[in-house]
């Protein structure tokens, strides 16, 4: 039951997050979302360094879910398509996909103005990044280990900027995918030189 109360804060926290920002972040506001009492968001995170904290955590393994999809079932997939996959998945039309995306943007742009973040956030960045030259390396595997990780944080931080804009409705969900495929068939030729 404590579990099922700590997740119902922690998607609580995402969605307030979502909507109002880090800044919009509130015990209280964040205690009605969930259903809980403010004693009980104490009780589990301590304060709200804490709730932020765990909630990175949370939005970070709620994405590895989504981008792994299938991952239990045999893979007819070659290395390529399971790294395009993996980053495709990071735009998805569906109210979570957006939700984390929004909160991974919100804190990320937090983390200039509240240097506590920026540690935890820096770790789930680099988590990401190896994630991610870890299916580069699968394609390329005789490319050397900087050259894999120079690739997944150019790739990255594409992604990122091409959901904030995706996410204004700038960018339109289709042109983001092709955008995305070009990125990766760039990269790996370059890794290929």
């Amino acid at each position: 039951m404590a579990t099922d109360r700590r997740r119902a804060i922690l998607e609580g926290a995402a969605r307030v997050i979502a909507r109002h920002g880090v800044r919009g972040l509130r015990m209280e506001t964040l205690a009605a979302e969930a259903g809980v009492s403010t004693a009980l968001i104490y009780y589990h995170f301590k304060d709200r360094a804490g709730t932020l904290r765990h909630t990175l955590e949370f939005i970070s393994d709620r994405a590895d879910r989504y981008t792994c999809e299938g991952d239990d079932e045999p893979d007819t997939r070659d290395a390529r398509q399971e790294l395009e996959q993996s980053l495709l998945l990071e735009f998805q039309d569906v109210p979570e996909v957006r939700e984390n995306s929004i909160a991974w943007g919100e804190l990320r742009a937090s983390a200039i103005f509240e240097p506590e973040l920026r540690g935890d956030l820096a770790r789930a960045t680099l988590t990401w990044i190896h994630d991610v030259a870890d299916l580069l390396g699968r394609v390329r595997p005789t490319a050397p280990a900087p050259a894999l990780t120079a690739s997944a944080e150019r790739l990255t931080g594409l992604l990122e900027g091409l959901s904030t804009r995706w996410l204004s409705g700038v960018l339109p969900l289709p042109h983001a995918h092709d955008l995305v495929r070009e990125a990766v068939s760039v990269e790996i030729e370059r890794l290929g030189r």
